[in-house]
């Protein structure tokens, strides 16, 4: 009951898990195209976005978000540290990003106080900050209620926003970020390193990709490198794969250990019944139908039990499903071939307790 209800929760589970993986790849992998600046000399200095890159990808059909991004190279003696001043250790690196308001959009975070910089702050290039919690919690900053700022050197930018989570670029929970245009502002246009993320709606992924470097620069397109997702069926059936042949394997071994019970469970009633073997022996049954006898038995343990765990690991699987709110995913096929299987594990399971049961001799059983 055990080995075979175990085995058909543990294939049912994976394929209900497959189908959410599944839909979560479809929505976040297949929806998200990346644009790098290629180098075009032999300086290796990358070919700049336009100021309007982000407007100018946003008019493609199918494009949700759309933002350029770089890191910023500060000096060594630009120190990031909160108001008052608070600075941490001097071997303590604080990345600081400047991005478009179109990159926090595209990377759907979940805000936990305050708001995302616009295109507002972006155009007036305006002394603002997002940053992550873990951040927040490193610059002692715990409420935005004070208006709290950091400093980058000896300019102060205002922490407008605090985030919990993002979708995507999970390393700006990590970083400061700051408009695009206070950083060209303060220190310049970057040198290289720049890259565009565009989120899209769902199917149109690949068709923005190959619109995107000609909406960028119509006349040198081949000026940017895109990175289109990658194919969502061939990763799903990669991943699927994965998971189906773990667990596969893990089933097998659940399967393993209620055959390991059944044989012992029917090895223990050889031993107990050794009377019953030795008078049936004496009055005229041969090794074999001893044998069968048990076999039967086995087989019919095997049975009941993959019938009960059957009903079992359906009940658990349709929990499992109705608790995560998840769609149920059940093969027929292997519903109605566990008891079957049960059956088979139970023979096998009996053989060497019949075999066992076979060899006793009638005197010596008698006796006992």
């Amino acid at each position: 009951m055990l080995g075979v209800g175990t085995f058909v929760a543990v294939l049912g589970l994976t394929a209900t898990a497959s189908t959410q993986i599944n839909e979560r790849f479809n929505v976040l992998s297949a929806t998200e195209v990346t644009v790098e600046s290629a180098p075009q000399d032999e300086s290796g200095v990358d070919s700049p976005f336009p100021v309007d890159a982000d407007q100018r990808v946003k008019r493609l059909n199918g494009v949700e978000h759309a933002g350029i991004y770089w890191p910023v190279q500060l000096d060594q003696t630009l120190a990031v540290h909160s108001a008052p001043v608070n600075s941490l250790a001097a071997d303590t690196q604080i990345r600081v990003v400047a991005a478009s308001s179109g990159v926090l959009e595209a990377a759907e975070p979940l805000l936990t106080q305050g708001s995302l910089f616009n295109t507002w702050h972006d155009d007036d290039a305006q002394r603002v900050a997002v940053i992550g919690t873990g951040m927040a919690a490193r610059l002692g900053i715990t409420t935005l209620e004070t208006q709290p700022a950091i400093f980058i050197g000896d300019e102060a930018f205002s922490v407008v926003g605090i985030i919990d989570n993002v979708r995507r670029k999970a390393d700006l929970l990590l970083s400061v970020v700051i408009p695009r245009s206070t950083a060209e502002e303060m220190w310049g246009p970057p040198a290289s390193d720049v890259k565009m993320i565009i989120s899209t709606r769902l199917g149109a992924a690949a068709q923005v990709a190959a619109e995107a470097p000609i909406a960028l620069d119509a006349a040198h397109p081949d000026h940017y490198k895109v990175i289109p997702p990658p194919d969502p069926k061939a990763l799903r059936t990669q991943v699927t794969g994965d998971l189906d042949q773990l667990f596969m394997l893990l089933a097998f071994i659940c399967l393993f250990v209620g055959a390991v019970g059944i044989a012992n469970t029917t090895l223990v009633a050889v031993l107990e019944r050794t009377g019953e073997i030795g008078l049936r022996r004496a009055l005229g049954a041969r090794g074999h139908h001893i044998a069968a006898q048990f076999l039967v038995e086995s087989g019919i343990l095997g049975a009941l039990g993959g019938l009960i765990g059957t009903t079992f690991a359906i009940l658990t699987i349709a929990s499992v499903a109705l608790a995560r709110n998840w769609t149920p995913v059940i093969d027929l096929e292997i519903v109605a071939a566990a008891p079957l299987l049960g059956w088979a594990t139970g023979l096998l399971a009996g053989l060497y307790p019949a075999w066992r049961a076979s060899r006793i001799q009638p005197i010596a059983a008698l006796r006992r």
